[in-house]
């Protein structure tokens, strides 16, 4: 299966004590295999990571690693109750991050669904910032007329 979606994410950072919050609203495409679903979608300037592609893979309800391509790269492990390792990448250099999920909810379906991911990012075990992430999605209906 493999279907376009509008997607809604609202993420939410706390770092140094302050707080940054940015929504994005986009399409990308939802693609379900063997159990597994991957949403994928551009990023834009509002994110600060314009022109980058965003490949989330969700394994059950627990696991999800996100992945983006550009002038950052990333591929990063966000599992429920664990800390992984991952990489980094900047226009600027590499780096390895740690990645600790407190929490990660996915209810999936052909149709749509959601997810929430709240994880910490730290760099050589000194905490870099908190985040939540709200992600909302669903099916376009390619045959449904739009009104004028």
């Amino acid at each position: 299966m493999n279907k376009d979606v509008s997607i809604n994410i609202k993420a939410v950072q706390v770092a140094a004590n302050e707080s940054d919050t940015t929504e994005l609203f986009t399409c990308g495409n939802l693609m379900h295999k063997r159990g597994d679903y991957t949403l994928s979608y551009h990023e834009s300037a509002a994110t600060g990571y314009e022109g980058s592609k965003v490949s989330l893979d969700i394994t059950g309800d627990n696991m999800v690693v996100m992945r983006r391509s550009g002038d950052a790269t990333a591929s990063l492990i966000i599992e429920k109750g664990k800390k992984h390792h991952c990489h980094y990448g900047t226009p600027y250099g590499d780096f390895m991050v740690g990645i600790s999920a407190d929490d990660v909810r996915c209810n999936l379906d052909e149709s749509g669904g959601d997810m929430y991911l709240k994880y910490t990012i730290d760099i050589n075990s000194t905490l870099m910032s908190e985040n939540e992430m709200f992600i909302d999605f669903k099916t376009i209906d390619a045959n449904k007329e739009v009104d004028s």
